[in-house]
């Protein structure tokens, strides 16, 4: 029987994700988690084989969650899912250990695949995953200005390309706004931009926002 956690701040999400892996014979949902904190918690008291991991959450986030769940216990393998387009985090998550990537509206189709293969100790990479890591292989990390940037300070920059202010992103993030503010000063010296309308640009023109 394989083992899931499913950690996601949606209450409504997590539900739908329990049912689509209760379904299988195979598979059991053996535990919930709304934050990152709470997924380390969990998989530290109970074995896990899975944890099925949204990107997009409060306070520490699904990537910062996963280089965790990584260093500490290398045998889970880990889903990521988001409601972000692939070419936004896809190749970031695969680079720090992720078995497989899935945007939200793949999940019903391909998530119990996914489970499988990860339990099997492979990857699941989409034909269109497998083509921006080709991409990624290809052009370099450092091609485009925003693949300079950390994890954090990518997320900080899509939120500022979404048009919102550092306030709003600290609430969002809860972070404090001098912190977002430190992270949007790292990212101008490492993306060459001034002001927050190039960013909202870059954004819309790159597909980020």
């Amino acid at each position: 029987m394989i083992r899931i956690l499913i950690a996601d701040d949606h209450t409504i999400v997590r539900h739908g994700l329990k049912q689509i892996v209760d379904a299988e014979l195979t598979m059991t949902t053996v535990g919930e988690a709304k934050n990152g904190n709470e997924v380390l918690e969990f998989v530290r008291k109970t074995p896990i084989d899975i944890v099925v991991l949204d990107i997009s959450m409060p306070g520490r986030n699904g990537l910062e969650t996963l280089k965790d769940l990584k260093r500490e216990h290398p045998s889970i393998a880990v889903i990521v899912l988001s409601m972000h387009p692939k070419d936004q985090y896809a190749v970031r998550v695969i680079k720090a250990g992720a078995s497989g990537y899935l945007t939200k509206e793949d999940a019903p189709e391909e998530l119990v695949s996914a489970i499988k293969k990860a339990f099997r100790g492979e990857k699941y990479i989409s034909p269109e995953v497998a083509e921006l890591l080709a991409d990624y292989i290809e052009q370099g990390s450092s091609e485009t200005p925003h693949k300079l940037l950390s994890d954090r300070e990518y997320q900080v920059f899509c939120e500022i390309g979404k048009g919102k202010s550092i306030t709003q992103i600290s609430e969002e993030l809860f972070l404090s706004v001098k912190t977002i503010s430190t992270y949007r000063t790292r990212i101008m010296e490492k993306t060459g931009m001034t002001i927050n309308a190039e960013i909202i640009r870059y954004c819309v023109d790159h597909n980020l926002s």
